[in-house]
C-alpha cells in the first residue's frame, strides 16, 4: 500500500511539474492596439536645411510591449505623423525618453502579467513564467537588490536584440539619427554596429542609431543613477561622456538627472558638443507639480543654490538643465523628453522642453503623446 501511495504521489508530482513547465512555455499573441494619438506640442524655428532635434514623448502601457510588432506599430505611427508634418529629413535627430528600452523585459509574456494589479505583482508573474532563467540570473545578480537585478538580467540577451531590432529598424525605416532613450543591461557594448550585453553590473545606457540602423560609438552610461536605482543599477565607473557625430552636429547625451550637473556640460564643451539630448523618466502622477526633492544621487554641486522644496519638480528641471546657458554650456541647443503613460500602478509623467540660447520652451499639460521639434 505504501508503495502504491508513493507511486501515486510521484506521478502526481511529475504531472504537476510537467504541467507547470508546459504552462511557462505558453504565450498568447497580442492584438491590442492602444491610443495612437500624438500632438505637435512645440515647433520652434524655421527649416534652414541644418536639420532639427525632434523629441518624442510616447504614451505607452505594458500592453504595448506584449510583442515587438505592437510597440513598433505605435512608435512608427508617431514618426509617420512627424513625417507627414514635414519634420523628418536626412539631418533629423530624434530623441526618445529614458527607460523606453528597459520595458522590453516584458515582451512576449503571459496575459496574467499584463493584467496584474500592480508592478510588484507583474514582476512576480515574470519570475514565475521564467523560473529557470530567473533562478540563473539571481545567482549572477549584482548589487543590493538581487531580485530587481535578476528581473532585468534574465532577459538581457533578448532585450538587447529587441532594442537593436526596434530602434535600429525605426532609424533605418525613417532615415533619421535616433537617440533610443535608454535601456538597463549588464555591461553593454557595441561590436560591429550591434548592441550586446555582457556579464557585469547593470548600467542604464543610451544608444544612438544612424540612418542605416547601425549603433554609433559606445553606449552612453548614466553617470549618477538615483539612490533608489543604485541598489541594482550602477553608476558609470569611468564617468565618461561620449560624443557622437551626426548630420546635424556633434551630439552629447545626458541621461535623466545627469543633466543637472554643471561639470557635465563643461566636459561636453571640451569635446565640442553642439547638441544635447536628455532622455528622462519621472515616476508619479503628480510628481511634476510637487516640491522638488533635491539631488537624489550625490551632494548638491557647490555652484547650485537651489534647495529642496524651494520650487516644484518641473521648475527644478527647467532651472537645472543648463543646455546653452553660457558660460556653463556652449552647446547650441537641446531637448529633454519624458516617458508618458501608466505601467500598472506606476504613472510616468513630466513635460518635455527644448533649450536654445539659454532659454527654455516648455510643453504645456495635455493628454496623449507629444512631439517637440526644434529647427537648428
Amino acid at each position: 500500500m505504501r508503495k502504491l501511495i508513493g507511486c501515486t504521489l510521484l506521478i502526481a508530482l511529475v504531472a504537476a511539474i510537467g504541467g507547470y513547465a508546459y504552462w511557462t512555455t505558453q504565450r498568447d499573441v497580442g492584438h491590442y492596439l492602444s491610443d495612437l494619438r500624438i500632438e505637435l506640442a512645440i515647433n520652434e524655428g524655421v527649416n534652414n536645411d541644418r536639420g532639427n532635434l525632434l523629441g518624442i514623448e510616447p504614451d505607452l502601457s505594458p500592453r504595448d510591449y506584449q510583442s515587438l510588432e505592437l510597440v513598433h506599430l505605435k512608435l512608427a505611427a508617431y514618426l509617420n505623423t512627424a513625417r507627414d508634418a514635414g519634420l523628418l529629413n536626412a539631418k533629423t535627430v530624434v530623441v526618445l525618453p529614458e527607460h523606453i528600452g528597459s520595458w522590453l523585459m516584458f515582451r512576449g509574456e503571459k496575459n496574467q502579467l499584463y493584467q496584474a494589479e500592480n508592478l510588484n505583482q507583474a514582476m512576480q508573474w515574470l519570475a514565475m513564467s521564467n523560473p529557470l532563467a530567473f533562478a540563473n540570473a539571481w545567482l549572477r545578480a549584482d548589487g543590493e537588490s538581487r531580485v530587481n537585478d535578476a528581473h532585468l538580467r534574465m532577459k538581457a540577451d533578448s532585450m538587447a536584440a529587441d532594442y537593436q531590432t526596434l530602434f535600429g529598424g525605426l532609424a533605418k525605416e525613417f532615415g533619421v539619427t535616433l537617440v533610443a532613450g535608454s535601456i538597463a543591461l549588464p555591461a553593454p557594448r557595441i561590436e560591429n554596429g550591434k548592441l550586446l550585453p555582457g556579464t557585469g553590473p547593470l548600467y542604464n545606457s543610451s544608444v544612438v542609431f544612424d540612418r542605416d540602423g547601425a549603433a554609433l560609438g559606445t553606449p552612453q552610461r548614466q553617470l549618477l543613477p538615483t539612490y533608489e536605482e543604485q541598489s541594482y543599477i550602477q553608476p558609470s565607473p569611468d564617468h565618461e561622456l561620449n560624443v557622437v557625430d551626426t548630420p546635424a552636429g556633434r551630439l552629447g547625451i545626458l541621461i535623466g538627472s545627469d543633466s543637472w550637473y554643471p561639470e557635465n556640460y563643461r566636459t561636453l564643451n571640451e569635446k565640442g558638443v553642439q547638441l544635447i539630448a536628455v532622455p528622462a523618466f519621472i515616476v508619479g502622477k503628480t510628481t511634476w507639480d510637487k516640491p522638488w526633492g533635491g539631488y537624489k544621487s550625490v551632494s548638491t554641486p557647490s555652484e547650485i543654490s537651489l534647495k529642496p522644496g524651494e520650487v516644484t519638480e518641473g521648475d527644478a528641471w527647467h532651472r537645472l538643465t543648463l543646455i546653452s546657458s553660457l558660460p556653463i554650456s556652449t552647446a547650441e541647443a537641446g531637448v529633454t523628453v519624458f516617458l508618458r503613460g501608466k505601467f500598472w500602478d506606476k504613472h510616468s509623467t513630466g513635460l518635455g522642453f527644448i533649450s536654445r540660447n539659454g532659454q527654455t520652451s516648455p510643453d504645456q499639460p495635455g493628454t496623449g503623446a507629444r512631439l517637440l521639434n526644434l529647427w537648428l
